[in-house]
């Protein structure tokens, strides 16, 4: 098994929603804000080469949308979805899978583009699309909190192609060295796959921990929907990573990859940041 990352570029997203109730004096130490008070992002995916299956784990943000979408977000930066597969030797027509750990426009938009008559299709022909029945519905029909990430653009194309499979909790269905738990305090069912390769298991953190200065139990997005469930899926997580020496990945931080985590007297924090290509 191989684990490549996937860069899908940059974009910005408010400080304050980003670090919940953690005051601005602290956080922006960690993440220093422009003059709209908007910090930079990673989409940062994860690729996973094991035999004949080539796995992708979400897709970014995509470019279907129009400008004033873009106006909110102001993605940027070199890398984008398809320069960083053929930068690997791929196209994407090689993706057999591409697993969505949940259905924010950042994390699935990429999935979907306008063919040259304009309708709207799966960027990854060749492959099978995962979700959680659960989140599926709960994307499907928004709360009013959410209804400006889950996106029909993003959403409905994926059924209506026939390339969408739902696995549950504890499945390995996609592969045996994935295996998918699921958190809801972020949004309903997010998956956090967890990857075992060697000796070791790497923690796509999705949203859970979106950078690592999320780590800290107290640094919990304003975009969460149960913020005191994730409080407590946090924790029990940072408590299984140190007893399983985890890795974690992370989706968002914009210059970090990687880390490892130990015990400390103010909970667990990183020890060792690296690239995955560092592995």
């Amino acid at each position: 098994m191989k684990l490549h990352t996937i860069d899908t570029g940059f974009f910005k997203l408010d400080g304050g929603a980003m670090f919940g109730v953690v005051p601005k004096t602290m956080w922006q130490k960690l993440n220093p804000p422009d003059e709209r008070n908007m910090c930079t992002w990673a989409m940062r995916c994860l690729l996973i080469e094991d035999g004949k299956q080539l796995i992708l784990i979400d897709c970014g943000l995509g470019n279907k949308q129009d400008e004033k979408f873009f106006s909110h977000y102001l993605p940027h930066g070199d890398a984008n979805l398809e320069k960083s597969l053929n930068q690997l030797g791929f196209t994407r027509s090689d993706i057999t899978d591409v697993l969505l750990s949940h259905l924010h426009f950042d994390h699935c938009g990429g999935a979907i583009e306008r063919d040259k008559d304009g309708k709207l299709v799966p960027v990854f022909k060749n492959a099978t699309y995962w979700s959680n029945e659960k989140h599926w519905e709960w994307a499907a029909q928004p709360n009013a909190r959410e209804k400006a990430s889950f996106l029909k653009e993003n959403i409905q194309p994926i059924q209506e192609s026939g390339q969408l499979k739902f696995a549950e909790e504890g499945s390995t269905a996609i592969n045996p060295n994935i295996t998918l738990k699921t958190t809801s305090g972020h949004t309903e069912s997010m998956f956090i796959p967890h990857i075992k390769t060697g000796d070791k298991t790497i923690v796509y953190c999705a949203d859970l921990f979106p950078s690592m200065a999320h780590l800290p139990l107290p640094y919990v997005m304003a975009y969460d929907t149960r913020p005191l469930l994730t409080l407590d899926e946090k924790q029990k997580f940072l408590t299984q990573a140190i007893a399983g020496n985890y890795v974690f990945f992370f989706e968002h931080d914009k210059s970090i990859e990687c880390c490892s985590l130990k015990q400390t007297e103010r909970g667990v924090r990183e020890d060792v940041v690296f690239r995955l290509s560092e592995l």
